[in-house]
């Protein structure tokens, strides 16, 4: 259903988001959290639920959550308690999972989204609590027999944080962009690797409609199984469109859990939605009230890295840069260290800009490789830009030179002095080559002296096919405009 058969009505959509942590052991064991071990491998009497076992807190994992709660602007509570959410699924061996409800970590925050209509938008964050993952039912895999199902215990006891926002996001693509920056925060606090196929980062959204101006909100369905940005996108667009048409049809939205199924691009009732209360919440007897000072939080603080709102922001200012350079340059933070490393060195901080959103950004999507990985170093690029500001070689030698850099290593001055890519700027040398190429194109020779100015290009283009690219540009076309001119 389009936006325009939407008129009437507006979405509520609040999403809850799971980070796994990335922290080398669980929340309340030893055991590893690392991703990928064959199943029922990382577990421990704890997270197994054995009697008599303790849970122990993980110091990093509440040091995580803090600077999570502190890039989001949340207020940081002095005292915490976890409790336990009880629920029965064979992938949870205790009957309950230990998570935070009446006195979460965080609450009270926000972040801030930009949709490419409109202005500026806050999005409230109510809560961001500490809590232990479930294990995992598989099912769905080709080895498994249809009338069973097979428990991995491995993802028990990993630490998460949930993040809950207020019923604040009125579409699915300001759902997309609140989900997106908070992924960018967990990757840059380095606290989540954000990587939803994984798993690592779960969105589950709840959704209703109502009247525009209405202030009542009407009744939810939550929506799970989403593991894509886009993914959440289209989930909400067919839910929004289905609660639409239902009401318009005169018939009752049942507060449901629904699945969403990407192969078919529709979302499949699973229970009834449950209620707080279904959980049977009490304060965890093994667990004391968790304690944050305040020399804990500032000291979490003040180890902060610059956030990317900030960092965007002075991109422009600093380096004069526009909006939109600032922004792919700030979403990842080791992008945006390879930047300013570069820009250090570099004369034209433009040039590398353009540089790392055009040529380095499209390598490391092809290699599929992080900015780590890559490479040309930040100095290297730095040279190479130096180099065509300084019109030792044109911008299409530059290319040949970052192909040699990446295949074979090397600084841009070896190389270029290595294969004798020095830019010819020698006047004679190039007024040679204008004369030959026209010569060569007498019929368009003629036109261009008649004024038509479109042929310049065309020239300049013969003359770098024929010095091989090396002729400095910026004087053959000062001379073909001479020529022009008459």
């Amino acid at each position: 259903m389009s936006e325009q058969q939407h008129m009437g009505f507006e979405a509520v959509i609040g999403l809850e988001v799971h980070a796994q942590l990335q922290t080398a052991s669980k929340i309340f064991s030893p055991s590893s959290t690392a991703f990928g071990a064959p199943p029922n491998t990382h577990v421990d009497p704890v997270c197994l639920g054995m009697p008599g076992v303790l849970p122990v807190l993980n110091r990093k994992a509440v040091e995580f959550a803090i600077r999570m709660g502190l890039a989001t602007h949340c207020r940081i509570a002095g005292r915490s308690i976890f409790a336990r959410k009880h629920y029965f699924y064979p992938d949870l061996p205790k009957g309950y999972q230990i998570s935070q409800y009446e006195l979460p970590l965080c609450e009270h925050g926000y972040v801030e989204i930009e949709p490419e209509q409109g202005e500026k938008r806050r999005i409230a964050i109510v809560r961001i609590h500490l809590e232990e993952d479930a294990g995992k039912s598989v099912h769905a895999e080709e080895y498994v027999a249809g009338d069973e199902t097979l428990i991995d215990l491995n993802r028990c006891g990993v630490p998460l944080i949930e993040i809950v926002s207020a019923p604040d996001l009125r579409t699915p693509r300001e759902a997309w962009l609140y989900l997106a920056k908070l992924r960018q925060l967990v990757r840059w606090l380095g606290i989540c690797d954000g990587n939803m196929e994984q798993g690592s980062l779960r969105c589950d959204a709840n959704v209703s409609v109502r009247p525009v101006g209405e202030k009542k909100l009407g009744v939810k369905t939550e929506l799970k199984n989403m593991n894509t940005l886009r993914g959440v996108e289209k989930a909400l667009e067919y839910e929004i469109s289905r609660q639409i048409a239902a009401v318009r049809r005169g018939e009752t939205i049942v507060q449901e859990t629904l699945l969403w199924d990407a192969d078919r691009n529709v979302a499949v009732p699973m229970r009834s939605k449950e209620f707080a209360h279904d959980y049977r919440y009490f304060p965890d007897p093994d667990l004391v009230p968790l304690v944050i000072d305040d020399a804990w939080r500032d000291r979490i603080a003040a180890e902060l890295p610059e956030l990317p709102d900030s960092m965007r922001l002075r991109f422009t200012r600093q380096y004069g840069l526009p909006e939109y350079d600032a922004a792919i340059l700030t979403e990842e933070r080791e992008l945006a260290a390879y930047f300013e490393s570069a820009a250090a060195e570099a004369r034209d901080v433009k040039a590398v800009s353009n540089w790392i959103m055009g040529d380095v950004l499209r390598v490391i999507k092809e290699e599929k490789i992080s900015i780590a990985a890559f490479r040309v170093a930040p100095k290297a690029l730095a040279e190479l830009v130096n180099l065509i500001t300084e019109g030792v070689i044109s911008g299409k030698i530059a290319k040949q030179v970052f192909a040699e850099m990446l295949e074979n290593g090397g600084t841009p001055k070896q190389i270029v002095e290595e294969k004798g890519l020095v830019q010819i700027s020698d006047s004679s040398a190039i007024e040679q080559a204008v004369a030959d190429a026209l010569s060569a194109h007498p019929a368009e020779a003629e036109r261009l002296r008649n004024g038509e100015g479109k042929l310049i290009g065309f020239f300049v283009g013969k003359v770098m096919q024929a010095s091989r690219g090396k002729a400095n540009p910026k004087m053959v076309s000062e001379l073909l405009q001479k020529q022009m001119r008459g």
